[in-house]
């Protein structure tokens, strides 16, 4: 039940693309600040393959939390914790569905991006991939992500401006680092003097992350 220690409990989840039931990859989509759930799925039908289902949580008050992901963490709470138990619920629907971790894919965007990583790096494993959006790990200066486990070669792609005024390069290069020293097979694009947007290139290489989800065995 959704709370004022537990906001993001119980929200809606939009959905596109095949049913859960149906699909042999799920798409765990994670909106940014100040948008929705319809937002971050208007990738989907850019992105769309037909065995694919897309799952995107709606965060109260239009972001998962207050503060800048560089702030430190406990400014963010009770609403990050909140967030990340969010996602870790869906990933439980998912399995429960038959889709197996190495099928499921974290996609987000600015705020949503950060917070895919985030899970993505406290619960390292065999994913299907992670797409991060501008963004990059949550923490202040100086966070160290030394969580036990492996990420086995998750197909991970990071995108960002290089003058990005929410997303300071110097942590999107850092999140790289960290995720490939976790066994993440990272791609890092830094695009000159982009807008905090999403562009063409940005959508291949999340369509690639995808592809290599849909055919592993």
């Amino acid at each position: 039940m959704t709370s004022a220690t537990d906001p993001h409990a119980d929200l809606p989840v939009v959905t596109a693309g095949a049913a859960l039931t149906d699909a042999t990859v799920a798409v765990i989509a994670i909106h940014g600040r100040g948008a929705s759930p319809l937002d971050i799925l208007m990738l989907e039908s850019r992105l769309a393959h037909r065995d694919v289902a897309w799952l995107a949580p709606t965060a109260a008050g239009r972001r998962w939390y207050p503060h800048r992901f560089i702030a430190e963490i406990a400014a963010n709470e009770p609403d990050l914790g909140s967030a990340l138990r969010r996602i870790e619920t869906l990933v439980d629907e998912i399995l429960e569905a038959g889709i197996p971790h190495d099928r499921i894919v974290f996609l987000g965007f600015s705020q949503g991006a950060c917070l895919s990583s985030e899970f993505v790096a406290r619960q390292p494993r065999r994913w299907g991939g992670l797409v991060m959006l501008s963004g990059g790990l949550i923490g202040p200066p100086g966070t160290t992500w030394t969580t036990p486990g492996s990420l086995a070669g998750t197909p991970v792609f990071i995108g960002c401006s290089d003058v990005d005024a929410h997303i300071p390069l110097a942590r999107v290069e850092e999140s790289a680092q960290v995720l490939t020293r976790l066994g993440g097979d990272v791609t890092l694009r830094i695009y000159p003097g982009m807008a905090h947007t999403v562009n063409a290139d940005e959508l291949d290489h999340a369509r690639s992350v995808l592809d290599r989800a849909r055919v592993r065995q």
